[in-house]
């Protein structure tokens, strides 16, 4: 199954090339890794293991991978993009590949100019570059002028084509297949790595090609850890766990958030906590309109945690987009002026940590955003949180 549409692949590197034609660049330089795949992603549908690598997206010319050898058969299989050059500061330190052809910067760039003089690169995701691998990249392109076009580039992604909406909507039907898996597994007497295993495993035997975060498996607490991943914990009669699994399909995340009592039935005093997380996240979820900002967006649920007492353990905003990562800008913090717009998709995610009774507590879900307002991308999860509210 190829991750790409070549159609919808296709535009992508039309629209990079128009941003190489409004800068007067002579070539787009997309850096990516495995922690930093988005870039790359949006442009190939794939990423490499073990090595590093950019994307060379030039104003006239076939768009090239750089990389090393191992991803390179990789690449020819799973890549929309099969134009591959192998270069030591993609590779594995140390390693020895005999029978790749390797070339260096110099033969690359006599080789894309067509004799003529490179002088303006257009560089993205510099910031995220090893300084390893930017020493290398910047030494090489001594007498080149670099121009950081990472934020026209990451405006590409802010808002969702149909096809990139259609992918969301069945990772997030995945993240519903796990969240019926792993509440399954929740009891007094279970480790929380069992709770994971089968939320992994239920959204990878629907089809999920991974995951963009760690699954959140943490009861009693080590909620408070914000992100915790599972260990080897064991569950507690009377305590909460904080769940949390976002599967991607055809490298777009879905996810959902929730907290459950562990011993099936929440106490007095949690049962009361729950509804005030819930009443904020709602709250959230009124104000997803198009041309709502974002300190507008996240007012009333801030508020409303001030109101209840919770102001003092909020450590996130109440919403960010989700796309090809789970957490995306922009960002709709309590500073931000960054405007919904049609098209966005937009996860409510309501939390606080370090409570003295309750600890940590997490509850996400996402949207879509039209023209009339907020869409569930996951209708079983809107209900189960909201209550058909």
């Amino acid at each position: 199954m190829a991750y790409y549409e070549i159609q919808e692949h296709g535009a992508r590197i039309k629209k990079v090339k128009s941003i190489l034609e409004n800068n007067d660049l002579d070539f787009a330089f997309v850096y990516y890794d495995e922690f930093n795949l988005a870039n790359g992603w949006y442009l190939t549908a794939w990423c490499p293991q073990f090595e590093s690598g950019a994307v060379l997206v030039l104003k006239e010319g076939e768009t090239i991978i750089l990389g090393g050898p191992e991803s390179e058969p990789f690449a020819k299989q799973d890549s929309a993009i099969k134009e591959t050059r192998n270069l030591p500061v993609f590779m594995v330190p140390d390693e020895e590949y005999p029978n790749a052809t390797i070339i260096n910067f110099k033969q690359l760039f006599s080789e894309i100019s067509s004799g003529k003089t490179i002088k303006r690169v257009g560089m993205v995701g510099a910031s995220q570059m090893p300084v390893s691998v930017y020493k290398e990249v910047a030494e090489n392109f001594k007498g080149v002028e670099l121009i950081d076009v990472t934020d026209e580039f990451l405006k590409l992604r802010h808002v969702k084509s149909k096809w990139e909406i259609e992918q969301m909507r069945k990772a997030f039907k995945l993240a519903d297949y796990s969240y019926k898996a792993m509440i399954e597994k929740v009891r007094p007497g279970a480790a929380e790595y069992e709770v994971a295993a089968a939320g992994e495993a239920a959204s990878r035997e629907m089809g999920a090609n991974g995951f963009a975060f760690k699954t959140i498996v943490g009861s009693g607490r080590r909620s408070n850890a914000v992100v915790p991943t599972a260990m080897d914990k064991i569950m507690e009669p009377g305590e909460m766990v904080m769940l949390g699994i976002s599967p991607r399909w055809k490298g777009y995340s879905g996810v959902f958030g929730d907290t459950l009592p562990v011993s099936g039935k929440f106490t007095p005093s949690q049962d009361e906590c729950i509804k005030h997380i819930k009443e904020a996240l709602f709250l959230t979820r009124q104000q997803l309109m198009p041309g709502k900002i974002g300190k507008e967006i996240d007012a009333p649920a801030r508020a409303y945690f001030d109101k209840v007492g919770y102001l003092k353990y909020l450590v996130c905003p109440f919403a960010h987009t989700i796309g090809i990562m789970e957490a995306e800008a922009p960002f709709f913090g309590p500073n931000s002026t960054d405007e919904l717009v049609p098209g966005m998709t937009v996860c409510v995610d309501v939390s606080f940590f370090g409570h003295p009774e309750f600890n940590g507590l997490r509850i996400e879900t996402g949207y879509e955003i039209t023209d009339k307002g907020a869409v569930p991308l996951s209708e079983e999860m809107d209900r189960i949180i909201l209550g058909g509210r």
